[in-house]
């Protein structure tokens, strides 16, 4: 990944490919932003007026090259948009920040340096600014002509021989400050792990199934020093997890349901993450038409957070014990496979009819928050790509947020706004569980086909142990980026959730979240 430093150097003498700058959309045209102090002025402070003469606005997102002046050792200048400039006396916002620095790190893909002099206000600024840049430069290539993965994920050299961004220098950043250090370092493991989320969800099903995720878990078990158990499909049948069981039967590559914990001596609180990893999703006899299942590879990433966010409390060193729950399965059609009718029973004694196998998501996680629960933890947070309807109510970028506590759920939701991950809180009403009955089981897995998202949620919710707080994410629209990058967002996998997890332990550690 590529690697970030701190420094007070000036930008003139700084050898790299590039200097990054901020442009803002001011009141009568760009700006240039602070941090980029010496670029102006290396252009007569008419840096602005040059940039507007080549079309820049300062627009979020939009990015202009230009020569560097005489006597820079840099041969580039690269301004990026920030949006439209704060008010007076008031700091850019960290997302911003964090999506222009994503900006610049693509667009520099294949270069060995880049020093970056966007505004630096407080050590805040700094993190926003290494999170940008770190996951601005992602790419995945490992499948590609030129890649030397083996379905790990690891960002190799791509097809078209430009390698992600090699390092990147954050101007303005202190390296003798303890704040900008360790704002820096946070950065680096939140950003690391997400990316390596983001490996998961984009590599291929049939090197992903449930055993290898599982492998994968128990190797970073123990690098850093996590505690894990594996359920093969044997130790779920013996233990009576029907839910996993019946999504995973139809398949050759047998489910596993894996637990991850993290423990710090001086916890006082524990949460539970619990996570959907439909390694790939057929719709199983259900089958999905074709044009809705090239990207089910993507239907894990709710596990993919949740490992990612136990490892990252672990690597952070947070205070609160954290529980990752991965409920791994592949849903294919098979003679073995659940059909529309059959009644599973659940890890919890619940009984549950199948009327359509492609609702499949809720039934492993069913098995997962029951099996959760039983820890008793303080709070339980879900991820999952649940449900299209999600989709159809909030779009590809925003997530939705259900609870059966209202303040949680906010806590929740401006956790995720925090961190720059759009999110929405939505309700549980009360009225669609009735759509749920069952005349053969104790709950149906299907209900009203409007609200489809809520009532999810609501089936959920009926397998969260009783006085437990709990929250569903349903990130189904921003897992996945089918169309093009956009900030720090790559196509393909995202990495969605991972930052808002880690967020909530951090809180929860401070004693912020109730």
């Amino acid at each position: 990944m590529t690697a970030l430093t701190l420094s007070t150097s000036a930008a003139p003498g700084l050898r790299a490919d590039a200097i990054v700058i901020g442009v803002a959309k001011g009141a009568k045209g760009p700006v240039v932003a602070p941090g980029a102090e010496a670029v102006d002025t290396a252009y007569d402070g008419r840096l602005a007026a040059v940039l507007e003469t080549l079309g820049a606005s300062g627009a979020e997102g939009e990015l202009t090259k230009l020569p560097a002046p005489d006597g820079f050792k840099a041969p580039l200048v690269i301004a990026v948009g920030l949006g439209a400039e704060p008010g007076r006396d008031a700091a850019y916002e960290a997302e911003a920040l964090r999506r222009a620095a994503g900006v610049a790190a693509r667009a520099l893909a294949g270069a060995k340096k880049a020093a970056f002099a966007l505004p630096v206000e407080d050590a805040a600024a700094v993190g926003a600014i290494g999170e940008g840049v770190l996951l601005g430069a992602y790419s995945f290539d490992t499948y590609k002509d030129n890649g030397a993965g083996s379905g790990t994920g690891k960002n190799t050299k791509a097809k078209n021989g430009r390698t992600p961004l090699a390092e990147g220098v954050l101007l303005g950043g202190k390296p003798r400050d303890a704040a900008h250090k360790a704002a820096l370092a946070r950065a680096t493991a939140v950003c690391e792990e997400l990316n390596r989320a983001r490996d998961l969800v984009n590599t291929p099903p049939n090197d992903l199934t449930p055993a290898a995720f599982a492998a994968i878990a128990q190797g970073a078990a123990k690098e850093h020093g996590l505690k894990i158990q594996v359920l093969d499909d044997k130790a779920l049948a013996k233990d009576g997890y029907g839910g996993i069981l019946g999504v995973g039967g139809g398949s050759a590559a047998t489910p596993r349901l894996v637990k991850l914990s993290y423990t710090h001596a001086d916890a006082d609180k524990h949460l539970a993450f619990v996570g959907k990893g439909i390694t790939y999703d057929s719709g199983g006899i259900s089958l999905k038409p074709a044009g809705h299942n090239e990207t089910m590879k993507c239907d894990m990433s709710g596990a993919a957070a949740v490992f990612a966010a136990v490892v990252t409390a672990a690597r952070l060193g947070l205070p609160v014990n954290v529980t990752g729950w991965l409920a791994l399965a592949e849903n294919m059609p098979s003679g073995s496979a659940v059909r529309p009718g059959d009644v599973l029973r659940m890890y919890s004694g619940k009984t549950v009819e199948v009327l359509n196998t492609d609702a499949e998501g809720r039934l492993v996680l069913a098995d997962a928050l029951w099996a959760a629960s039983a820890e008793q933890p303080d709070a339980i947070v879900d991820v999952a790509t649940l449900t299209g309807a999600m989709m159809l109510a909030l779009g590809s970028r925003t997530f939705g947020i259900m609870a059966n506590d209202d303040a949680f759920r906010s806590a929740v939701h401006e956790a995720a706004e925090e961190v720059g991950e759009p999110a929405w809180p939505m309700p549980l009403p009360e009225h669609l569980r009735k759509g749920m009955d069952s005349p053969t089981a104790d709950i149906a897995n299907m209900g009203e086909r409007m609200g489809g998202g809520l009532v999810a949620g609501l089936f959920l919710r009926e397998f969260v142990g009783e006085g437990i707080t709990w929250a569903h994410l349903d990130i189904a629209g921003p897992a996945f980026n089918e169309g093009g990058a956009f900030g720090y967002t790559p196509k393909g996998g995202t990495g969605s959730a991972v930052r808002t997890l880690v967020r909530l332990a951090e809180l929860t550690a401070e004693g912020d979240l109730g």
